[in-house]
């Protein structure tokens, strides 16, 4: 069973090494984190008011019955063929957290048939669990790592699987790191960073401001850009949130 939160576009890629690529987003449910550090306030269908990352809707179970469920790929991919434009655009799997659904026979199949197409297949996560990659196919997906830091609030031990990073970067084709840092966090940020970059392959390194509108990213883009200088790490802004702001669906 594949739950999927959402599935939009074409639009934008707002971050990472694929910025402004016209896109089709297909968002999973679930995810493995909370990322209560992330301060994102919202409020659950009944009422309840929490803190976590900017995708709550697609990580927290309160929204579960928004979600979509599909027993095949075969009828997700007809999902998604109703808004793919006429040229041939990316795919971004995103959550949550779609590596949850890596075992899962469906999932790989949806992964080989838009691979096999000719479609440029990118992988937003955490990179937190233990995958393999095993198929030939797999070695084509670009995988988009975003791996949390102390200010997710999330334990070390189960945020930074350096396993699992060291063989997606090793075994695949098109790969990068990306952290959420915001302005406060720097110094921290910066040692954890550094820490995990000594165990693991050269690898290409963005940084990206915490915020989930424009006037929270702006508050921490400068400090960012500048600590991407002192480190020669790229700055990934986040283009969807500059043009649309915190409206979903774009």
């Amino acid at each position: 069973m594949l739950e999927v939160n959402e599935i939009f576009g074409p639009t934008i890629q707002g971050e990472g090494k694929r910025v402004g690529t016209a896109s089709v987003f297909i968002r999973f449910g679930k995810c493995n984190f909370k990322c209560e550090g992330f301060a994102v306030e919202y409020e659950t269908p009944s009422g309840i008011k929490k803190c976590a990352c900017d995708s709550y809707y697609a990580v927290d179970p309160a929204f579960k019955d928004q979600w979509h469920t599909f027993s095949n790929a075969n009828d997700l991919i007809e999902e998604v063929n109703k808004i793919l434009p006429s040229y041939k655009c990316d795919i971004v799997i995103t959550g949550g957290e779609p590596l949850l659904y890596w075992k899962n026979k469906e999932f790989q199949k949806l992964l080989k048939y838009y691979i096999t197409n000719d479609y440029k297949v990118t992988i937003e996560t955490n990179a937190s669990l233990n995958i393999d990659i095993t198929e030939k196919y797999q070695e084509d997906i670009l995988f988009s790592m975003s791996v949390k830091l102390s200010n997710s609030l999330e334990p070390l031990k189960k945020r930074v699987n350096i396993k699992t990073l060291t063989s997606i970067i090793n075994k695949c084709k098109d790969k990068y790191l990306k952290f959420v840092v915001n302005k406060d966090f720097l110094t921290q940020a910066n040692n954890e960073i550094q820490d995990i970059l000594k165990q693991l392959p050269n690898v290409e390194t963005y940084l990206m401001p915490m915020g989930d509108n424009t006037q929270e990213m702006n508050k921490n883009s400068e400090a960012v850009i500048n600590l991407a200088l002192e480190n020669g790490f790229k700055y990934c802004d986040r283009l969807h949130i500059r043009v649309w702001d915190n409206k979903r669906g774009v």
